[in-house]
């Protein structure tokens, strides 16, 4: 039997890069969508059994080729983490109706699309898994996140619509909310003051999402919070 499939979308050098690897460590081959293959290049060195795919999560066209690229090379996903999400901050008096529109083509049409190329043949198979990498916003509507957290919270609910739908066929869908400031270079100088347990390490991360992949089937979650142990909620 060949080792299975792990398809991410959204490969950033943060949470997506870190689960890539992490996957890859346990012995899957992976494929890296993203818009910029710039860093996915680079990871698919690094990784060995992996290729990357130019894929625009906003556009459904764009998703469906680069799947359809992927599938006709490697086979079907046996794993897919959805892990674009993008969005304007700003106050409904601020973002624009072109904000709140990207924000939905890439954190729920790009989703949508995505997830119906890799249901069939999950579906034919009786197994697989479909995780959401989701975030806070789409708990609770900040005053800037007035593009951002409608779409997250599309994001959230068309997971739950999923899940309702697809476990009963074997396929697991999950949804992780990160709840904190994901550890990047970035982060690390907008923010200096803060101490190393105050950020969200990506390696942890990942771990939460290889895990969910590989839960019992008497005992699947659905939803999870990931936030560092100090973070107040």
């Amino acid at each position: 039997m060949s080792q299975p499939l792990f398809v991410i979308i959204g490969v950033g050098p943060g949470n997506g890069a870190a689960i890539a690897r992490r996957f890859a460590h346990e012995g899957y081959r992976i494929a890296l969508l993203s818009r910029s293959i710039t860093l996915s290049d680079k990871l698919a060195t690094e990784l060995g059994d992996a290729r990357a795919y130019t894929c625009d999560a906003a556009d459904p066209e764009s998703v469906k080729g680069a799947l359809a690229r992927m599938c006709k090379d490697l086979g079907a996903a046996d794993v897919l983490v959805y892990n674009a999400g993008s969005g304007t901050w700003g106050s409904v008096e601020n973002v624009s109706a072109a904000d709140l529109e990207s924000a939905w083509r890439v954190n729920v049409l790009g989703a949508f699309t995505a997830v119906r190329e890799v249901i069939p043949t999950m579906k034919d198979r009786g197994s697989g898994s479909i995780v959401f990498i989701g975030a806070t916003a789409s708990r609770r509507g900040a005053a800037r996140a007035a593009a951002f957290a409608p779409a997250k919270a599309a994001q959230r609910t068309l997971a739950e619509s999923m899940a309702r739908h697809l476990w009963p066929a074997g396929i697991h869908v999950a949804l992780v909310i990160i709840d904190g400031v994901v550890d990047l270079p970035r982060t690390r100088e907008r923010l200096p003051g803060k101490p190393d347990s105050f950020f969200v390490k990506p390696d942890d991360v990942a771990a939460t999402v290889y895990w969910l992949t590989q839960q019992p089937r008497s005992a699947w979650a659905f939803e999870v919070e990931a936030r560092p142990f100090g973070e107040v909620w």
